[in-house]
């Protein structure tokens, strides 16, 4: 039996760790059936140390998503490997440490422009740098943690998340007639480098002991993967600009 993502080509951004949400999508992909390249900054060496542990081998490609350099050429790379895409994974979000961890009201607005400009705009950048490559329609989705609410600790990676969130939604509006989705996967708090770098991840992450109605493993990015993996497929053909809750169904409930 052949697998939900069968002859698919998928470019995923933010292969860090094995405990990373991007490196589980990598992983099921594969097993999937699609073939996958992986882009990695600032250190691609540390990416391809991880790559080796999915189970086929694949390309990593340096990309910082800030430098119109490296966007200019990726069309090039990428369809030399792959010959086209069918799916974009946007697994990319930072924040200088004075965006975050309290500083909310201090923050210089260099730092925020920073945030935005990484987590938020990116999602924009990445998608025409690979549309060249979409000719046939395909599936873009990122990860976002719900902007919905103002979150303990998080600070400017909030009104950053609410960004990209607006963002896949006019992405959703303007691509949809070259029959691209665009979509966002919200997932629980994961024990991954991005959220150990948020001072006080602990005191948000504890929110999910106490409201999730299912219970919540901070050690599993495991289901937030399936998520991205089944908006990937065919299986979503007319969804676009949706955010799939993947979070324990935290989402749902009040105090």
């Amino acid at each position: 039996m052949s697998g939900i993502l069968e002859g698919k080509r998928v470019l995923i951004t933010g292969v860090l760790l094995e405990s990373s949400i991007a490196f589980h999508t990598a992983k099921l992909a594969q097993e999937q059936g699609a073939e996958i390249i992986l882009t990695a900054f600032p250190r691609p060496t540390l990416t391809e140390r991880i790559a080796k542990k999915l189970p086929k081998p694949t390309k990593v490609i340096e990309l910082d998503v800030t430098n119109d350099e490296h966007l200019g050429r990726l069309a090039d790379i990428v369809g030399e490997e792959l010959g086209g895409l069918d799916g974009v994974v946007h697994s990319i979000g930072f924040a200088p440490q004075d965006a975050m961890g309290g500083n909310f009201l201090n923050t210089p607005f260099e730092s925020v422009a920073t945030a935005m400009h990484v987590s938020a705009f990116s999602l924009k950048s990445l998608t025409m740098a690979c549309l060249p490559l979409m000719q046939n329609g395909g599936s873009v989705v990122g990860l976002t943690f719900d902007a919905s609410f103002a979150w303990p600790q998080y600070d400017w990676m909030g009104p950053a998340k609410a960004a990209l969130e607006a963002t896949s939604r006019y992405m959703a509006r303007d691509l949809g007639k070259q029959n691209i989705r665009c979509n966002l996967v919200s997932a629980g708090p994961i024990g991954s480098m991005a959220a150990k770098s948020i001072p006080g991840f602990s005191e948000l992450a504890s929110v999910w002991d106490d409201r999730s109605p299912l219970e919540w493993d901070l050690n599993d990015p495991g289901p937030a993967g399936r998520g991205v993996v089944a908006l990937l497929s065919d299986w979503f053909p007319k969804t676009t600009g949706e955010i799939v809750h993947v979070d324990g169904g935290l989402h749902a409930i009040g105090a």
